[in-house]
């Protein structure tokens, strides 16, 4: 069984709703936090960025009042994430804030830093480092992250190419400590498989998408439930590193998601128009083709437990010795 701190060790459901760039916000994460999962967002969506003062008290306060109310159903702790990265000129200025709102588990993108994670450790706060492959799993651990979000391949936005088997066995062979996976898990037996693999958690991010509180465009929602697997692009062109998007979202750029060029994104310009990654191109990962409908975060949490629960139930059922006669 993995070593988990108090913060991750409470949590009821297994699951961790990914920072979702643009996206994700207070509505999201609170209503995420208090039906049972952990809510994420970017500290990078709030903008101007004296908003990410304004954002943290909202949350604290939200789950501060939801817990006085429940107190035999509190609220899943929240998480803010961090660019960890020399072009995010914000960081020290994000990172003095969740540490006067005292965040409760940090996730850290695209850099591990031993500075970043003595601050969050300075109030009991818990960091969990994204990682596709596993040299960059020892690198974070060896910083100082207390977990990992191993990203595997069919995840969406920037996302691996490993087999979440092959990732998940080649970290457990090494490391005991907190363990998130991602890639394509929008369904309970798929948290339940998650587990099953050697990872703590999962880690949702385009089943959120789809949901109310969700800040993104109707069409963007609306396309995911539309859409399966076979509408996922993999390709750099976008922001320069290999992500998932959505396929109508770049033929509505004018573009063929069939045949993408590999090119510099600080020089895309198509048609005289220039296309956004996040906000014109859309992120997505492979799992969407469980997801048939826009909905409340709490009614899709609701859908995940009981899935969670009938999957376990079906294994418990037909669980017994496996035959081997010839």
């Amino acid at each position: 069984m993995s070593k988990l701190p108090p913060v991750l060790r409470s949590l009821r459901f297994p699951v961790i709703g990914s920072p979702l760039f643009i996206i994700s916000n207070p509505q999201l994460v609170i209503a995420q936090c208090k039906a049972g999962v952990i809510g994420a967002m970017p500290a990078l969506n709030a903008r101007p960025a004296s908003q990410l003062d304004e954002w943290l008290a909202e949350i604290t306060e939200a789950l501060a009042a939801h817990d006085k109310a429940h107190p035999d159903n509190p609220a899943a702790p929240f998480a803010i994430n961090q660019i960890v990265h020399k072009s995010n000129d914000r960081l020290d200025q994000d990172m003095a804030l969740c540490v006067k709102y005292k965040v409760p588990v940090y996730i850290t993108s695209l850099g591990a830093r031993e500075d970043i994670y003595a601050a969050a450790h300075s109030h009991g706060g818990v960091v969990l480092h994204d990682i596709i492959n596993n040299r960059f799993a020892h690198k974070a651990i060896e910083k100082g992250a207390d977990g990992l979000v191993a990203v595997a391949a069919g995840a969406g936005g920037h996302a691996g190419v490993k087999s979440p088997f092959a990732l998940v066995q080649e970290i457990r062979q090494w490391f005991d400590g907190p363990l998130a996976l991602s890639g394509a898990i929008a369904t309970g037996g798929s948290i339940l498989a998650a587990q099953a693999m050697g990872a703590d958690f999962a880690y949702i991010g385009s089943a959120f998408i789809a949901t109310h509180e969700a800040h993104a465009s109707d069409a963007y929602k609306q396309a995911i439930v539309e859409c399966n697997s076979d509408d996922i692009v993999y390709s750099n062109l976008f922001t320069g590193v290999h992500g998932n998007y959505l396929a109508p979202s770049i033929r509505a750029a004018g573009l063929d998601p069939e045949h993408l060029p590999e090119s510099d994104p600080s020089k895309m310009n198509f048609s005289g128009t220039a296309v956004k990654a996040w906000k014109d191109i859309w992120g997505c990962g492979q799992g969407i083709g469980a997801i048939t409908e826009v909905t409340s975060a709490a009614e899709r949490i609701a859908r995940l437990k009981a899935e969670y629960e009938a999957a376990r139930q079906r294994l418990l059922s037909s669980a017994g010795p496996i035959s081997t006669a010839a």
